[in-house]
């Protein structure tokens, strides 16, 4: 029997080819000889498909997809032992790791049911979060660091789009999510490769700006927050496109609308309430609030998921720290959409963001030739996670603190000043 995803006949086939091939050409840029690792939801089996055949027509090396399934995630919270809560698939992600050293790309596709787990028991969520992120790091480094050309993109799981589309039927949820989907990533226009290449011309535009401000530090204001994110010593701007340590100019995330630098781990100060919920392997976390001293989350609330929140942040010390500062207008045109996607590659996508965890080396200048050391001397964040969540909305503003205390407008009610 042939295995046919639900969502097959609802989802527009050339936009899908379309998606395969940026994810290929613009995500990736993969080169001749390039081996490739895919990780996916089995229900994307249709997107792996095309991926896989237009790596091969770029002349990728060997293309090795894993697939993860919603039912058997389940399986292993209502019937595996308690003691399988402390324990990941390392062998896996050495894998993986030996892969992406050796020149191996990374693309992940992304869709996964948002509130998957919103049921299962909150600590033995947070047990094996933290098992996996131990157990991912050694690969995370690698996509983390830069070092690999690095790409993610979605596809529309019927059990996403129900949850984003709660008031429609399945296939029409499904469909109406392809769409959003198909538009943000810009395969929806007749040369979606030419679009891509003007979009992040703009980006790198905004980027060149920040980056010949020097701001010692943003200052965010609106309802619920009074955020001083200090930005890490010769910090660098990024967006859109950018080259890894390979030499491969590549865009991480289809899609993208950001601008992102890297803070400074220890001069974070003031409280910040989260702009929309997180979801974060399968529990939604709604209205975070948080309290920053020193760098350090010292308080955190939130309405829905809070055990598990406090748990993430409870995952190593770097995990209470910020590895990433993004800015981006609230007329992006996945804000303009007024969708909700419970999917933090979208939703960070319409709103100014924040992350916990994990920095990015090449948010430094001459970040790729920086040691650990180097980057840490300079404020860089260091974590087994890495965790994006929503601050902007059309009701905060933004100043650049220059390092003499003169503020310049960055931002005005989500729009660029």
């Amino acid at each position: 029997m042939t295995f046919m995803p639900q969502s097959q006949n609802t989802v527009d086939p050339v936009k899908l080819e379309k998606l395969a091939e940026v994810a290929v050409k613009v995500g990736l840029r993969l080169q001749k000889g390039q081996d490739l690792v895919i990780t996916a939801p089995v229900v994307a089996l249709p997107l792996v498909r095309l991926i896989t055949k237009h790596a091969y027509l770029a002349g990728a090396g060997l293309v090795s997809a894993f697939y993860s399934d919603e039912e058997t995630t389940l399986s292993r919270y209502q019937y595996g032992s308690d003691e399988s809560f402390d324990r990941a698939s390392d062998w896996l992600y050495e894998g993986m790791a030996k892969a992406y050293a050796n020149g191996a790309a990374r693309l992940a596709v992304a869709g996964d049911n948002p509130l998957l787990l919103s049921e299962q028991d909150a600590g033995k969520v947070g047990r094996a979060n933290r098992a996996n992120s131990t157990a991912y790091k050694p690969a995370l480094e690698k996509i983390a660091n830069f070092d690999i050309n690095w790409n993610i993109v979605s596809y529309p799981n019927p059990s996403w789009a129900r949850v984003v589309f709660s008031d429609d039927p399945e296939p029409i949820a499904i469909a109406k999510l392809a769409k959003a989907i198909f538009a943000a990533s810009r395969v929806d226009l007749d040369d979606p490769i030419a679009a891509w290449a003007e979009h992040n011309a703009n980006l790198s535009k905004r980027s060149a700006w920040l980056n010949g401000e020097r701001f010692a530090s943003l200052h965010f204001k609106g309802p619920g927050t009074d955020l001083t994110v200090g930005l890490a010593d010769g910090h660098e701007w990024h967006g859109g496109a950018s080259t890894a340590k390979n030499g491969i100019t590549c865009n991480p995330n289809i899609p993208t609308e950001e601008v992102f630098t890297t803070p400074h781990a220890l001069r974070v100060e003031g409280h910040v309430s989260s702009t929309k919920p997180l979801s974060h392997q399968g529990t939604l976390i709604d209205n975070i609030q948080v309290r920053f001293e020193g760098g350090r989350i010292v308080e955190a609330k939130a309405s829905r998921g809070e055990e598990v929140l406090n748990k993430v942040l409870d995952t190593d010390e770097g995990a209470r720290r910020l590895g990433e500062v993004a800015l981006v207008p609230h007329s992006s045109p996945i804000s303009a959409s007024g969708i909700l996607f419970y999917n933090t590659l979208f939703d960070e996508n319409a709103s100014c963001h924040i992350a916990l965890g994990q920095c990015y080396s090449k948010c430094f200048l001459d970040g790729a030739n920086l040691s650990l050391e180097q980057i840490k001397a300079q404020g860089g964040n260091s974590s087994l996670i890495h965790i994006d969540w929503m601050i902007g909305s059309d009701k905060v503003d933004i100043d650049g603190v220059t390092p003499d205390g003169s503020r310049v407008p960055v931002m005005r009610q989500g729009e660029w000043a």
